[in-house]
């Protein structure tokens, strides 16, 4: 995941100095600009909950030919990391874990000293388990969580800095936040994200899939990459997908599929209490405080960015071969943008800077 702020200098200046008429045009023409340039996904734009915008362009399999739907489900990659910090959360308010409790007291791991809400937002200076896991796996199998920690536990790769002294990108912190939920609640973490936020927000196209269960969707949107010869074939044909499959039972930093109208559903869910108390909500919305007190703008699951051109904003994106999808929140002003693709399309954030330059006018 990248830092967002790299355009929103652009888009302040260019909000104020663009006329009413041109920004209403902006979203439109970068959309039939994203088509023509061979762009395939769905965005929705949304302010106070109602759709603003909701449109499908491209495939949901090139090689069928099959038109994309708003309604396909998509990989969400790394968004998938805000309902992972969701269930730590509700675990917090049920008093099963406290955010400053050591990672040690749930888990047996070889580091010491790390806290749950260091993993939360990725300052715990956690080696890469992949990389493990690449190097030593027998990718005739598929991996788990409890095959993930038996290998941090096996090989222990060193720390990549002291806990809280930076801010570094951690896949393995949301291994161990999902592995910490399954053991102080008894449940397994997809039986979590049902209970506790996929069932009572009404998100009846999102889960935690398996491969055969993401296979035994109709309307499920392949992922795509160009081969030698530039045309968009299934993710699944390449090298770099193959952890997808032999990582396909790990749990939190991933993993959760859905569609643009059930990231809505969440979205507008995280205006009320229905889930958790509004400050244990803030929690994730603030930036974490590093050892030497500056800040550092990742909260729960949730890049924080405090000034924006519509005031305070959270997003996340998420990165899977073939699959690129951004959420972003402009919480002051109950504005949404969704766009999740299906092939990889360097015109994503394009239609992110469009739609938020459209929003000027509603």
């Amino acid at each position: 995941m990248k830092r967002f702020s790299f355009f929103l200098l652009l888009l302040t200046g260019l909000i104020w100095t663009h006329s009413t008429f041109a920004q209403q045009k902006i979203l439109e023409s970068a959309v039939l600009q994203a088509e023509s340039n061979g762009f395939s996904g769905v965005i929705l734009v949304a302010q106070e909950g109602q759709v603003l915008l909701e449109k499908a362009i491209g495939y949901r399999s090139f090689e069928s030919k099959i038109p994309l739907q708003t309604t396909d489900v998509f990989e969400m990659a790394s968004i998938s990391k805000q309902f992972t910090a969701m269930i730590v959360m509700i675990c917090q308010e049920k008093k099963m874990l406290s955010f400053d409790d050591h990672v040690e007291k749930y888990l047996n791991i070889p580091y010491k000293g790390i806290t749950i809400r260091q993993l939360l937002t990725h300052t715990s200076g956690l080696p890469d388990y992949q990389a493990i896991m690449d190097a030593h796996w027998d990718k005739s199998k598929v991996a788990g969580n409890p095959d993930i920690l038996e290998y941090l536990n096996r090989y222990a790769p060193p720390m990549v800095f002291e806990p809280g002294e930076k801010y570094e990108y951690s896949n393995t912190g949301y291994v161990l936040l999902a592995s910490i939920a399954e053991k102080v609640s008894g449940k397994d973490f997809v039986a979590l994200a049902e209970e506790w936020i996929f069932k009572p927000l009404g998100m009846k196209d999102t889960g935690i899939r398996t491969l055969e269960e993401k296979a035994a969707v109709p309307n499920f949107a392949a992922g795509h990459l160009k081969d030698s010869l530039g045309n968009y074939v299934n993710a699944n044909k390449f090298h770099s997908s193959d952890y997808t499959v032999w990582l396909g039972n790990r749990k939190g930093p991933g993993r959760v599929s859905s569609t643009a109208a059930d990231l809505l559903k969440w979205d507008q869910a995280l205006y009320t209490q229905k889930l958790i108390k509004k400050e244990t909500l803030d929690k994730a919305f603030s930036p974490a405080k590093l050892n030497d007190g500056t800040r550092s703008y990742y909260g729960f699951g949730w890049e924080v960015e405090p000034k924006s051109p519509f005031g305070k904003m959270v997003m996340h994106t998420g990165d899977n071969p073939g699959y690129q999808t951004i959420i972003v929140r402009f919480i002051e002003e109950n504005k949404t943008i969704i766009v999740l693709n299906n092939n990889y399309h360097p015109d994503q954030m394009r239609l992110v800077e469009a739609a938020t330059l459209s929003l000027r006018k509603w």
